[in-house]
């Protein structure tokens, strides 16, 4: 199947339950901790537009703590983006109901795996969505617990006026019917289940009473803060965190090991493996006339991938390469073994795409969900002698909360003040000569090099905090 040719209604339906039931991403760590297999197995469920590596930092915190990695799974949704109207087929975009059958195959495979009668579903933004839907719709009884970090229960906004089908519309069909009340205190959660939310204080960009974050600065959202509370669930607040620090971040960990086990995490900290065994899997860009590129989880066949050691200061190779593969049909592209310590540089050459330095902060757990993804070299980089993108996969960047530093210039141009928005900075460098180039964020730092833009060449500054 060519990933850029969205399939049909029907095999696009097939795909998505096939894709689940084959069980893909199982998560890896240390080796269980006795006594402990009896924690529940957890399902972690992304959000629009992204994927299971999102997970990674939350997952090797549960596996610090004791949770056996075998009882720990993600899903990688194939089409992760939401449609603009949800009853209206769009190429490349999934609907609720896809995105619900997914993971209902996928929690049927989690039981038949581990054996247990019910499995934690734990949903980032989107992720919450199928979360909730699959519940409502008779899958309480597969379901102990339910974690939703800031998940727009009340919609991105809540207006017909603006995309009335869309299933972030507080007034659409879906969040209208998902929030209906039951029981007789009006609860909006399914009963049988534990509820638990997280959200910010006034930092989620999907929970403002102002329609900025949409593109309308000024236009009421008739949406506020507290937009992903529910009731009938625990609702949690933490100031100061971003929209994917609700699910992602070390704060929002400590809520759910707490909301799971009744106590504590005994710690937040990640501890490091004696050896590292790296996997994931490569995907590739769709693309479509109307709306430019659009992410997917699909395995970009026909890929190569190269893995270079690098010098901590001068983003230098310091080894040939010490791993390569061509990308087959599953998308992988490991294993490969290495030591917490070491920093890596992994080279993504696929037909149609630029080739993509990416450059990434040391690993200190095993992970087989480290996902790599080529880019296309936009038209407004040509001219650059070199272009270099810094990312934060696991939150945003927030002026001034945060110290960001991009080439020595802090905060990097383009991240403004205020909510927390942005997971990534993009620098165009006039010069196209080689050399080191630095990217920062608070205590951690990752170096790379600059490659020639006239080459077809990107670079990614990829960080793990």
């Amino acid at each position: 199947m060519n990933p850029d040719s969205p399939p049909t209604t029907i095999t696009r339906r097939e795909l998505l339950i096939a894709a689940a039931a084959a069980g893909a991403l199982p998560l890896v760590g240390c080796a269980s901790t006795p006594g402990l297999d009896t924690r529940p197995p957890i399902v972690f469920v992304h959000g629009n537009s992204d994927n299971a590596a999102l997970w990674t930092t939350t997952l090797w915190r549960f596996e610090t703590n004791g949770w056996p990695r075998e009882r720990l799974f993600t899903i990688d949704l194939p089409y992760p983006t939401a449609r603009n109207e949800d009853d209206k087929e769009q190429p490349g975009r999934t609907s609720i109901a896809e995105f619900t059958a997914f993971l209902a195959a996928e929690v049927k495979r989690v039981r038949a795996t581990t054996g247990a009668s019910r499995v934690v579903l734990v949903g980032l933004s989107r992720g919450g969505y199928p979360t909730r839907n699959f519940i409502a719709a008779g899958g309480a009884d597969q379901v102990s617990h339910a974690i939703l970090g800031g998940v727009p229960n009340h919609g991105v906004w809540a207006s017909k006026a603006f995309l009335p089908g869309n299933e972030f519309n507080g007034t659409g069909p879906f969040l209208t019917r998902l929030n209906a009340p039951q029981g007789p205190d009006g609860n909006e959660v399914t009963p049988g289940v534990k509820w638990l939310t997280i959200r910010s204080d006034s930092n989620d960009k999907y929970a403002q009473p102002d329609g900025v974050w949409l593109g309308q600065r000024g236009t009421p959202t008739n949406v506020g803060f507290d937009g992903p509370a529910l009731k009938g669930a625990e609702n949690v607040v933490i100031a100061g965190i971003d929209h994917r620090e609700t699910a992602l971040g070390p704060k929002a960990f400590a809520e759910m090991w707490r909301f799971l086990t009744g106590e504590p995490p005994r710690t937040l900290a990640i501890a490091p493996e004696a050896t590292v065994v790296l996997d994931g899997k490569v995907s590739g860009l769709g693309l479509d006339n109307r709306d430019g590129n659009f992410a997917t989880n699909l395995p970009l066949v026909g890929a190569s991938v190269e893995v270079y050691a690098t010098h901590a200061t001068s983003g230098e190779r310091i080894t040939p390469a010490l791993h390569t593969r061509t990308i087959g049909a599953d998308g992988r592209w490991g294993p490969f073994v290495t030591d917490p310590s070491a920093r890596h540089e992994f080279v993504i050459t696929a037909p149609g795409y630029a080739i993509r330095h990416v450059y990434r902060s040391p690993f200190p757990r095993s992970s087989q969900i480290v996902n790599l993804r080529p880019e296309r070299l936009a038209e407004a980089d040509r001219a650059a002698g070199a272009v270099v993108t810094m990312s934060r996969p696991s939150g945003y960047f927030g002026v001034p909360r945060d110290r960001i530093v991009l080439d020595g210039t802090s905060p990097p141009a383009g991240i403004p003040p205020g909510v927390a928005g942005l997971s990534e900075t993009r620098l165009r460098i006039a010069d196209a000569r080689a050399r080191p180039i630095i990217g920062e964020f608070n205590d951690e730092w990752v170096t790379g090099r600059t490659w020639p833009a006239a080459g077809n060449h990107l670079t990614l500054l990829e960080l793990t905090s």
